[in-house]
């Protein structure tokens, strides 16, 4: 399992994001069953760039709290059925790591929201790699029954971590 994580942002957490952040990669990947050794890149960055980064590939001119890139193009999620039969496509070519995507992260976003949730700097990180995770798995939340699924998911992997709302 490999992260790549780079913080551009100029914030600060009393925690260490790498450790943080491939913990719960790797709680979502067990979870998920992933039988493949990944890779994720985690760009952690201020609310002022990732507001161009969704305008960007997004069209959306605002600030959002993450970004999502997925490399696997999933017909059903985690079924990694697809990466079988493509793994010259979705697999680094040296490590043999399925490369699963980027995700960017904006620390302002995780410091405004562990606070007006009531909760740790770290619960809301973690939240938000969790649900990026996922994403990059191939879950989304358009629909009511996906947004469910989705959010029991991120809290399975966030209670099995025991990284709770305090």
């Amino acid at each position: 399992m490999t992260v790549y994580l780079e913080n551009e942002s100029g914030r600060h957490f009393d925690f260490n994001e790498e450790t943080a952040a491939k913990t719960v990669i790797e709680k979502t990947l067990e979870m998920e069953k992933c039988p493949y050794e990944a890779q994720v890149n985690v760009l952690i960055t201020s609310k002022e760039q990732i507001r161009i980064y969704n305008k960007e590939y997004r069209q959306i001119d605002r600030e959002t709290d993450v970004l999502s890139f997925p490399n696997v193009d999933y017909d059903v999620p985690a079924d990694f059925s697809i990466v079988e039969a493509n793994e010259l496509n979705y697999c680094d070519p040296e490590s043999k790591e399925l490369i699963l995507g980027d995700i960017i992260l904006c620390a302002d976003r995780v410091f405004s929201q562990a606070e007006e949730f009531g909760h740790s700097i770290l619960r809301e990180f973690s939240f938000l790699i969790a649900h990026s995770m996922l994403h990059l798995l191939g879950y989304d939340h358009m629909e009511t029954s996906e947004e469910k699924e989705m959010f029991d998911r991120q809290e399975q992997i966030l209670s099995e971590l025991h990284i709770n709302r305090e």
